[in-house]
């Protein structure tokens, strides 16, 4: 993986924060804080650049697990004003609205959909920023839903990858249990990310790091990790079926 200057890089992220609301005018921010690490790290950066004051935690919850207990923490532990809010009767609602009984993953975009639509309603109320909580690993892979968790104002975390989020964590005090605890969407009982995506945060980043960023010839990186061809290649494909995922709406030429 890439050698970062970690302290500098918090430094640029809490300055870019500091900008964005100074330069839009807005009172401050809002995050979505799911209790796992990457909207802790960017809670706790929204802090460090703009003070408690200036930022609003929304917790959203479609079931009450150990997650709603870790948002908790991380809001209390900045001090920061935080709401619950129980999706289960919105997305109960939608569900209900539907002439069919969604799949998982349908069901799933909805709550993850709703959770941003209540974002932005709070931020429209109170003239907010909403800071979006994805990393890179995420946004090359297309682990996130459309207009949902990767819809934001601006995205802190956008350029780092998930394991480079973790050394970020450390150094900013995000509580340890959080840190250690396995990534989820929490859209249904026992998901975990990297069930999802089929391989680990660790090996996934060495990956994308050298397809992306060192453009290495698949061989090379095989050669390079100890790794079989395929996994490359699976990653790859990951990258280019979310292509959609990272472009606005196109049309054809007239």
């Amino acid at each position: 993986m890439r050698t970062l200057n970690y302290e500098e890089v918090i430094e640029k992220i809490v300055h870019f924060i500091k900008e964005k609301v100074d330069e839009t005018n807005v009172g401050g921010v809002v995050v979505g804080v799911s209790g796992g690490v990457d909207s802790a790290t960017t809670a706790f950066l929204a802090v460090k650049a703009l003070g408690k004051e200036k930022v609003l935690g929304l917790i959203m919850p479609y079931y009450e697990n150990q997650d709603v207990e870790d948002a908790k923490l991380v809001c209390e532990t900045l001090g920061i004003n935080y709401k619950i809010i129980n999706i289960k009767p919105i997305v109960d609602a939608f569900e209900e609205s539907l002439d069919f009984e969604p799949d998982k993953i349908t069901k799933g975009n909805i709550m993850v959909r709703t959770r941003m639509v209540l974002l932005y309603a709070h931020a429209n109320q109170y003239n907010l920023l909403v800071l979006g909580t994805s990393n890179k690993s995420e946004l090359l892979t297309g682990y996130y839903t459309k207009w949902g968790d990767g819809a934001s104002d601006y995205a802190p975390l956008i350029n780092l990858y998930k394991t480079e989020v973790w050394e970020i964590a450390k150094r900013l005090g995000v509580p340890e249990r959080i840190i250690e605890k396995k990534p989820t969407a929490g859209l249904w009982i026992g998901q975990t990310d990297e069930d999802e995506l089929g391989i680990s945060y660790k090996l996934l980043d060495e990956i994308l790091y050298r397809l992306v960023d060192l453009k290495l010839p698949k061989e090379k990186i095989a050669e390079e990790l100890g790794i079989p061809i395929e996994k490359i290649e699976y990653v790859e494909n990951l990258i280019k079926n979310s292509e959609h995922k990272r472009s606005l709406p196109v049309g054809p030429e007239i």
